[in-house]
């Protein structure tokens, strides 16, 4: 690493910074992000340089010579896409691919993008993002920022010991004036007068002195990032205690508020708000929350039989943008003394029982939605249902480690798209992996077609690039006859959530092809639980279940279960405790 850095003319630290995973070491042929200061450098260096592309120097030098104090890192984590990073930090797709060029052929777990900060005039929220670099902690971060150590932490939910690690992107909040960091009034600055050297940016002096870059433009009255060789700067550095004990017991002070309170806060009630907006008969969207509500009571009813005291509160909210019935409803007192939120729907009814239950530090339980970003921002947030694009990548790895070794034939089914974004992540990742496929149109001769590209020797698998039920059904068709007249192929189905509902009849199909089925949501009917919830239900409410996916009385059912129990064993702060 040190012959490296001797290369480039940069430090070993600026390697680890924009590489963090090579802190244990680095491996031969390893690419590496090198933050060199200008394309002249590049070119003069390419012999030195692994490309991972056949980009231009100029697209390279994009990469590298990047501005540092307008940029942080970001490390790809898995089920990741550049779609769901730049809804995290509130970009766009474009402007990651313009920092990162590669990124537009494929990302993978592990690597580092250059991500732009927001600018502050645009964007809704007030913060900026950090990467945690070697030898940073909690307290040096606050200090660096002129920040307390307690609104660091406020602004990154979750954040603890096993979280806070190199490479880790965190929130810094910036001031509600949206213009400057401001000092805190029991920080002690000094000022030393620093002279730009040759190569030198605001970024890498706001790391020597271990301040930011805000401060330094702040003092210096400066508008840009521009800097000329021989100019002064000042450098407001904030004093450090000359008691080295103080120090170090305001480092170990700060460093608990890593640590949750892991004693439980017992209740003797629990009281519980289901909030929904059970009038909304958008696409019969009422029938299915009162599946839900159903459901839910069946859990409440289980652990009162235990001896759980629980107190349910059921209100309707109101359907759509339409929040004044649920903004009135929790100025009452019931709502402020809940112990647990389940509801909201929309992202307007999420974002306000969001705000409150983080007033007044209630957990707050999303039912549906899988795409509000609000569990990114509230500590209290429980977001019961996967981002679709963390399934897709599971869903891409398993399958991926299934069927390695097999014929893999795409059949795709033209004017449907509504499997695009994971037919899109499963392909990526197959040619990510050297694993071959084959792409096929469905036409009205499918058997014909279909024929030609299965193999005797292994087994096909296909996966029609649509959920739709006469696609599938069509296919099913096709199938059957080309294994009726052919009997040395073996072929399985590869599907999708929605199978689940479709007709009956086509269990028969799934079994005789071996279908695999990703899903967040399975229902397996010869569980003796189920059948005993199943039994209860039609009791209870004289009917049977809707067939819908999912089960809306069987996600009330064990959502209410789950988190009920969680209260009653471990209290308010359950979180803690919620995998044992």
């Amino acid at each position: 690493l040190y012959s490296i850095s001797r290369t480039f003319s940069v430090t070993t630290d600026e390697i680890l910074k924009h590489n963090p995973s090579i802190e244990k070491g680095v491996k031969s042929g390893q690419v590496l992000y090198i933050p060199v200061k200008d394309a002249e450098q590049v070119s003069a260096l390419k012999d030195s340089i692994i490309f991972q592309s056949q980009s231009s120097i100029s697209d390279q030098s994009r990469i590298t010579s990047f501005d540092e104090s307008n940029t942080f890192k970001h490390i790809v984590s898995l089920g990741e896409t550049v779609y769901s990073i730049a809804q995290m930090y509130h970009t766009t797709v474009e402007e990651i691919y313009r920092y990162n060029p590669t990124a537009r052929e494929v990302i993978k777990v592990g690597q580092v993008l250059i991500i732009p900060q927001p600018k502050v005039a645009e964007k809704d929220e007030s913060y900026r993002y950090h990467t945690i670099q070697p030898k940073e902690t909690l307290y040096s971060v606050a200090r660096m920022y002129s920040l307390r150590p307690e609104d660091i932490v406020a602004a990154n939910p979750g954040l603890s010991e096993e979280t806070f690690q190199i490479g880790k992107t965190i929130r810094i909040p910036l001031p509600a004036s949206n213009e400057s960091y401001a000092y805190y009034s029991d920080r002690q600055t000094q000022q030393v007068i620093h002279k730009v050297k040759k190569g030198e940016t605001l970024y890498s002096i706001a790391r020597q002195y271990n301040v930011s870059v805000e401060e330094i433009q702040r003092v210096n009255s400066l508008s840009s990032n521009s800097l000329k060789v021989d100019m002064e700067l000042i450098i407001p550095i904030i004093a450090t205690p000359s008691n080295k004990g103080s120090q170090l017991a305001e480092e170990i002070k700060t460093n608990l508020l890593l640590r949750p309170n892991k004693y439980p806060v017992k209740v003797d009630v629990i009281k519980v708000g289901l909030l929904l907006p059970f009038l909304d008969e958008t696409d019969k969207m009422h029938f299915r929350l009162q599946e839900y509500y159903e459901g839910l009571l069946l859990a409440v009813n289980k652990l009162k039989d235990q001896g759980v005291n629980i107190e349910l509160y059921v209100f309707e909210i109101g359907k759509g943008n339409d929040t004044k019935k649920l903004k009135s409803l929790l100025e009452t007192l019931e709502m402020k003394s809940l112990n647990l939120i389940i509801g909201g729907v929309t992202d307007e009814q999420i974002k306000i029982l969001s705000d409150f239950s983080k007033s007044y530090n209630i957990k707050y339980v999303i039912p549906f939605s899988s795409k509000n970003t609000e569990v990114l921002n509230n500590s209290n947030i429980f977001q019961v249902n996967s981002p679709q694009s963390y399934i897709y990548s599971k869903a891409s790895n398993v399958f991926r480690e299934t069927f390695r070794n097999d014929n893999v034939v795409f059949l795709k089914v033209n004017g449907k798209a509504d499997k695009d974004d994971f037919i899109n992540t499963l392909q990526s990742d197959l040619k990510q992996n050297n694993i071959h496929y084959r792409v096929v149109t469905r036409d009205n001769l499918l058997e014909e077609t279909l024929l030609p590209l299965l193999a005797t020797n292994k087994e096909n698998v296909i996966i029609p690039t649509s959920a739709d039920a006469s696609a599938l059904q069509q296919t099913l068709e096709a199938l059957k006859k080309i294994q009726q007249n052919n009997t040395d192929y073996t072929i399985r189905l590869f599907g999708y959530p929605e199978w689940q509902t479709y007709d009956p009849r086509f269990k028969t199909d799934y079994h005789k092809f071996g279908t695999y089925i990703y899903s967040s949501f399975f229902v397996d009917e010869s569980d003796s639980e189920t059948k005993e919830f199943i039994s209860n239900f039609r009791k209870w409410y004289r009917r049977d279940l809707m067939n819908i996916y999912p089960r809306y009385a069987m996600l009330g059912y064990d959502t209410g279960l789950f988190f009920l129990t969680a209260l009653y064993r471990y209290g308010l702060n359950f979180e803690q405790n919620i995998h044992h």
